[in-house]
């Protein structure tokens, strides 16, 4: 641990959509609270550009993550690689670095319980769920705190409206993906994806699928449940379907369930890749009215999350809007210096991250009892 208010060195492996859109330009942003001293990719060319870009010197742009962490010379590690998390989170641990991994953080509860041994049980890990550090969600548990908390919620329903990428992405002007990532270690790491979700769910495409959504994108509104209400208690509807019989190869889905205090959640994940924009509402319905956050596309920096409160008064309704240009993801890497710097627990933790894969896999394991289809894996008996 580094003390409170330094400046602290961080390492970025993984230089794809998210930390050029996103987690980079924050980061130089930030520049009273992080430097970026070492940067990994696969890609020799991202590594350069971005290298001169952020001004990280020549020796200390990597293009393997493994001979970064090797090298060491900094204090912090944010990854931001595609797949699991849990080999590269597993060695920063053991070299005494202290991480921020975006999601998923791991495919198995097993890779899991392997960082809380490394852990120690002290804040040493933050899974990147942004949406918990919006001022409107903190302004939502502020008035559902008010209102009696959790056991006072009634439903929550979930409606994402997933536009494809490009429509997501257009904005930003990002050149093409590289040719120069090796054939060889790209095969590598699906191999090791492939066995990892073997192991989670197993070899049924539809599960296999229907876990990714969930650990890539669903988690975030998993963790909104836990944040607002706890994790769901019971998962007793799930569905998905295409867009078309022709259509993408990502199907949409539908969960619902019971949460803890007794109270009913609805997940609907709509894959609509030639929909306009992206849209989010999660909508808490309580005895006294309604808390309806509407979030926008995650790329946007400072595009402010919509909360409106709905609410009885004087014999009729009230309305009233709630709305911050302070950016999500700035927030949660202000909470991760604070962690790094005076161990302030994360509001998402290894723990709370293993809670959303245990669900995740709760999730498959009804589908298959509702399907027919064979689960494997930790997910047969999760």
């Amino acid at each position: 641990m580094t003390e409170p208010g330094k400046r602290i060195r961080i390492a970025v492996a993984g230089l794809g959509i998210i930390a050029r859109t996103v987690h980079l330009p924050l980061l130089q942003r930030r520049g009273d609270l992080f430097e970026i001293v070492a940067l990994g990719d696969l890609s020799p060319t991202r590594v350069v550009e971005l290298g001169g870009r952020y001004g990280v010197e020549p020796g200390r742009r990597y293009t393997d993550a493994a001979a970064m962490l090797a090298d060491g010379g900094y204090d912090a590690l944010l990854l931001a690689t595609s797949g699991s998390h849990g080999e590269l989170a597993a060695a920063a641990l053991r070299a005494g670095l202290p991480v921020l991994s975006e999601k998923p953080l791991a495919y198995t509860l097993a890779e899991a319980a392997r960082l809380t041994e490394l852990s120690g049980g002290a804040p040493a890990l933050m899974v990147g769920y942004m949406k918990q550090y919006d001022p409107a969600v903190a302004e939502a548990a502020r008035l559902l705190d008010e209102w009696g908390g959790a056991e006072r919620v009634h439903a929550v329903e979930v409606s994402v409206l997933h536009a494809g990428g490009d429509r997501q992405l257009a904005f930003a002007n990002l050149p093409p993906a590289p040719a120069d990532v090796p054939p060889a270690e790209v095969a590598r790491l699906r191999a090791a994806d492939a066995a990892l979700l073997d192991a989670a769910v197993g070899a049924d495409p539809g599960a296999r699928t229907l876990y990714q959504i969930l650990i890539n994108s669903i988690s975030h509104d998993l963790s909104l449940l836990r944040l607002f209400t706890g994790a769901p208690a019971t998962v007793e509807h799930v569905a998905t379907w295409p867009l078309t019989p022709d259509g993408p190869a990502e199907p949409s889905v539908e969960i619902s369930g019971r949460l803890p205090g007794g109270a009913r959640y609805g997940i609907r994940w709509l894959n609509l890749p030639d929909y306009p924009a992206y849209r989010e509402t999660v909508t808490l319905h309580h005895a006294r009215g309604s808390l309806e956050l509407v979030f926008p596309s995650p790329y946007l920096l400072n595009a402010p999350t919509t909360l409106t409160l709905v609410e009885s008064h004087g014999g009729g309704e009230r309305r009233a809007a709630f709305r911050s240009v302070t950016e999500a993801f700035e927030q949660e890497l202000v909470a991760f210096h604070a962690m790094v710097t005076a161990g302030a627990p994360p509001l998402t933790g290894i723990a709370e991250g293993a809670t959303d894969v245990r669900t995740s896999q709760q999730v498959v394991r009804r589908f298959g009892e509702l399907t027919g289809a064979a689960i494997g894996g930790e997910a047969a008996s999760s």
